[in-house]
């Protein structure tokens, strides 16, 4: 892989942040790595820095970019005893020409509406479609395709690209569902699946 400048995490859960995949990218002594608040401890325990950690509204600047942290509805936990003992979050990352928003884990909810005004519709948004079902267990942090489509026209993004489905059996919804939802609601082909490996060219 090239050179990482920076490793955004979202919350900790262990399909989000994996000790050993970031031990690797940290050995390679080239990348900065960003968490939510209270998360720094187990990386730097880890050896895997440097760190920083922020709070909902927070930036962070980089060489070339900003990275803001924002809201998301979602939990943390690694084990049964610690759970919301760390944030969870999205990151808009502010370059010169460009706005990307990577909502890591996310309900449905207002704060869509919210970076939007506060940072303006970004040219490339990462929304979460998978482990949805069932609705009444799953509806407080984790959206739908459906939801997902709403929060990509909330947004105003010029392009999405569809997270967070094809990788782990995390819910009732089986493991290509997502995928064949999406395609199923989605307006036109401004909401891209990419599957895994695959890339596409952002303009």
């Amino acid at each position: 892989m090239p050179d990482i400048d920076a490793v955004l995490i979202s919350h900790n859960h262990y399909d989000h942040l994996d000790l050993r995949t970031l031990r690797q990218i940290a050995a390679r002594g080239r990348s900065t790595f960003i968490v939510a608040a209270s998360g720094a401890h187990l990386l730097r325990s880890e050896k895997i820095e440097p760190v920083h950690e922020l709070d909902w509204g927070e930036s962070l600047t980089l060489s070339g970019f900003n990275v803001h942290c924002v809201p998301a509805l979602h939990f943390s936990a690694r084990g049964i005893l610690d759970r919301n003992k760390t944030l969870w979050c999205g990151y808009a990352i502010e370059f010169p020409e460009r706005l990307v928003y990577f909502a890591g884990d996310t309900a449905f909810g207002s704060h869509f509406a919210q970076i939007r005004e506060k940072f303006g519709s970004p040219q490339l948004a990462l929304l979460p479609i998978g482990a949805y079902e069932p609705r009444w267990f799953m509806s407080p942090v984790h959206m739908s395709p459906e939801e997902a489509v709403r929060a990509h026209e909330i947004l105003g993004a010029k392009t999405s690209i569809a997270i967070h489905h094809g990788t782990f059996q995390l819910a009732d919804d089986a493991i290509d569902t997502p995928q064949k939802q999406l395609m199923a609601c989605r307006r036109d082909d401004s909401f891209l699946i990419l599957k895994n490996g695959e890339f596409a060219e952002i303009a």
